[in-house]
């Protein structure tokens, strides 16, 4: 009599081997998302506070806003001023 092997025996379906937790491809999508946000996220802090803009102590007035009339200057200053006469 020729003997088989014991997984020919047993009923399909059941003989299943364990497998560690990361070579699971489903463990990896679970984990994967909210481990980008986290590294997004700090990534984007230190953009913001490597990037941020000084803090002014007072507001410029609009005499200074349209002496500065440069690349710089706030749209609605430039196009006020482009519309008003000239000084005599």
């Amino acid at each position: 009599m020729i003997r088989s092997s014991a997984s020919a025996n047993a009923p399909s379906g059941t003989d299943k081997q364990s497998t560690a937790w990361w070579r699971v491809g489903m463990v990896w999508l679970v984990l994967g998302g909210p481990a980008i946000v986290v590294v997004a996220a700090i990534g984007t802090a230190v953009i913001a506070y490597r990037g941020a803009d000084p803090v002014l102590s007072e507001a410029p007035t609009a005499q200074q806003v349209v002496k500065d009339l440069g690349p710089q200057t706030p749209a609605m200053a430039a196009r006020n001023h482009a519309a008003t006469p000239a000084p005599r």
